[in-house]
């Protein structure tokens, strides 16, 4: 308990540094800056596997799975890999909302960073609970399993064009709940006029982010519990891949057309976790493997992003 107690310490700290210090006063997240967060955050996340090590190898951490500290590191660098490619899904959707509700670019890192805040205790919540069930109940991996390869087929089948920000539950809740203005003022959440609180719609775009969060959570989750259901590491892998999200927002979401095909790198991760899932109880597959597979799907649809031209480019070039 002590090590959860100081982990969740530090991500505070980081938090606290990363609103109060860094990114004190509104501003526009350029490129630049975004590219060094998200190197910043993901070498913290691949240094952390060093620590889980360390951990597994003094046994400072409870282990009910009984890993040894070879295969904890690489289902750790595992369940990281995919929940921050799960999260490229996640960017699309938020660039979304933020364009939908027409937040201005300098007030969108604070919009996320409480998004993050509520993501992490949510989604605390939701592996307790998932952690919890595998441990309990046999058949629940099939579910799982089935609804990985169900959100393979939806993601492959569907378009996220169609996403509609203000046709959300959350939205529609929302304008029941408070009165709302239109009006954006500098960075505030609420307003009041007239003696009357009102929601801005940074307000409005913070709820709905948290609700597709909490969204994107049921595939990520059981998708990590697919490669392990240690409790320590489906935490630290989920909440590490979450921080560096903001600053990995900024820099895809400029970029988003450039990965088109990403996508499908996606659907293969999620239909392999499934399939996994599924197959759990009849065939041991090597961490190795998984791992491998998830690394050379991201690089796949990477590579086929960068060297196969889009049908604009294809008719450019005739």
């Amino acid at each position: 308990m002590t090590i959860w107690i100081i982990f969740i310490a530090v991500i505070i700290i980081f938090l606290a540094l990363d609103l109060g210090v860094f990114n004190r006063n509104a501003h526009i997240i350029k490129t630049k800056e975004a590219s060094i967060w998200t190197t910043v955050w993901v070498s913290l996340a691949l240094a952390f596997s060093g620590v889980i090590y360390w951990l597994f190898s003094n046994g400072m951490v409870e282990n009910p799975t009984n890993l040894t500290p070879n295969k904890a590191v690489i289902k750790y660098i595992t369940g990281y890999l995919i929940e921050l490619s799960l999260s490229i899904d996640n960017v699309f959707v938020i660039a979304v909302i933020f364009s939908s509700f027409k937040i201005p670019e300098k007030y969108q890192h604070r919009v996320l960073f409480w998004g993050i805040l509520g993501a992490i205790v949510f989604r605390a919540l939701m592996i307790l609970f998932g952690v919890t069930l595998i441990n309990k109940v046999d058949w629940i991996v099939y579910v799982f399993g089935g609804f990985l390869l169900y959100t393979a087929y939806k993601m492959l089948t569907s378009s996220e064009e169609d996403f509609n920000p203000k046709q959300s539950v959350m939205y529609r809740f929302l304008r029941k709940l408070f009165p709302i203005t239109h009006k954006i003022e500098g960075d505030r959440f609420f307003i009041r006029r007239m003696g009357i609180k009102a929601a801005t719609p940074l307000f409005l775009a913070l709820m709905v982010i948290e609700l597709t969060d909490v969204l994107f959570a049921l595939d990520s989750i059981p998708a990590i519990l697919a490669i392990t259901a240690d409790p320590f590491i489906v935490f630290s892998s989920n909440i590490l891949a979450i921080l560096g999200l903001r600053s990995m927002y900024f820099l895809i979401s400029r970029m988003l057309q450039k990965f088109r095909y990403i996508n499908y790198s996606l659907v293969v991760i999620l239909a392999y976790v499934g399939v996994k899932m599924i197959l759990s109880h009849h065939v041991s597959i090597p961490e190795w493997l998984s791992l491998s597979i998830i690394v050379l799907s991201l690089a796949g649809g990477i590579l086929a992003s960068v060297f196969i031209p889009s049908e604009g480019e294809a008719i450019e070039q005739h």
